[in-house]
């Protein structure tokens, strides 16, 4: 697999990666808060088939430069201006968590440039107006706490296994009780590249001002796929905001994952490429 490695110069400067298929087609794959292009590793080969692949780092993530907000919008205002300066045409967008936001908003906003869409778990207000005394709240400021440490030590792996979470039941966890070994490794892995501050607006519950959720969905065009993993499992979209999605963009297909967690494409690479598979068969027949 040939993967090139670019520089936007566009402020922030976006890290991309780039793989040939040797098609027309291409697909633009956005990751998620805290993670880095790489994330989508176990499922760049099976993506393959559908045409060249481009991989973005968000500002303030990976390789690409910081930035001044951390917004979704902030998010979202750099992903058009990647499409309009690197891209110029049609692509299949495929977001998870905050790249399934981004992902959303970009489709509504210039749906010149995106004919189909896969929106894995996207969090929406549960990382919105519903974080504050949440789990995801007690996560994301250990997470930070870590990221601020990340220079001190190449392996964080054991601080954030002892990130405690509250749960529904009102008992305490701790993430290592939580996770695999294996996905705190990568967790731990892709925190030594953020920018601590992108958790801020994310803790304070304001990461989705000025993100119009119903405008959002009721202007995508193109055929969507909406993936959701169980919010009993450690999924972040909820049953709630699964249906508004779904009842609001127009063509829109809702593949749910019992007892599957938030990291679909990289806990379950099949399954994830399963449901793309049917998805895009669906929609050339």
């Amino acid at each position: 697999m040939n993967v090139s490695r670019h520089f936007s110069d566009s402020k922030p400067g976006i890290a991309f990666a780039r793989c040939a298929a040797g098609s027309g087609s291409m697909t633009l794959l956005l990751h998620g808060v805290t993670r880095f292009l790489d994330d989508w590793e176990p499922v760049f080969a099976g993506l393959l088939a559908y045409g060249d692949i481009v991989a973005c780092d968000h500002r303030g993530h990976g390789r690409s430069e910081r930035g001044s907000s951390y917004l979704v919008m902030d998010y979202v205002e750099d992903c058009v201006g990647f499409l309009r300066r690197e891209i110029g045409s049609p692509v299949t967008l495929v977001g998870h968590s905050l790249g399934a936001m981004v992902a959303a908003a970009v489709a509504a906003r210039v749906p010149e440039y995106v004919k189909a869409l896969v929106l894995e778990d996207p969090p929406f207000e549960s990382m919105g107006s519903r974080i504050l005394g949440s789990g995801w709240q007690s996560q994301f400021i250990g997470m930070q706490s870590i990221a601020r440490r990340a220079g001190e030590s190449d392996d964080l792996t054991d601080l954030l296994a002892h990130v405690s979470i509250p749960q529904t039941d009102g008992t305490v966890r701790s993430l290592g009780e939580l996770r695999s070994s294996t996905s705190l490794k990568w967790s731990a892995h892709c925190l030594r590249y953020v920018d601590p501050d992108v958790f801020t607006p994310l803790i304070e519950g304001r990461w989705l001002h000025g993100y119009k959720r119903h405008g959002v969905f009721r202007s995508i065009q193109c055929p969507t796929l909406l993936l959701q993993g169980d919010p009993s499992s450690g999924g972040a979209l909820s049953d709630a905001d699964a249906f508004e999605v779904a009842s609001m963009i127009e063509k829109c297909t809702h593949v749910r994952f019992p007892g599957k967690g938030h990291q679909l494409h990289r806990d379950y690479p099949e399954a994830f490429l399963s449901a793309i598979n049917e998805f895009n068969a669906q929609n050339q027949s």
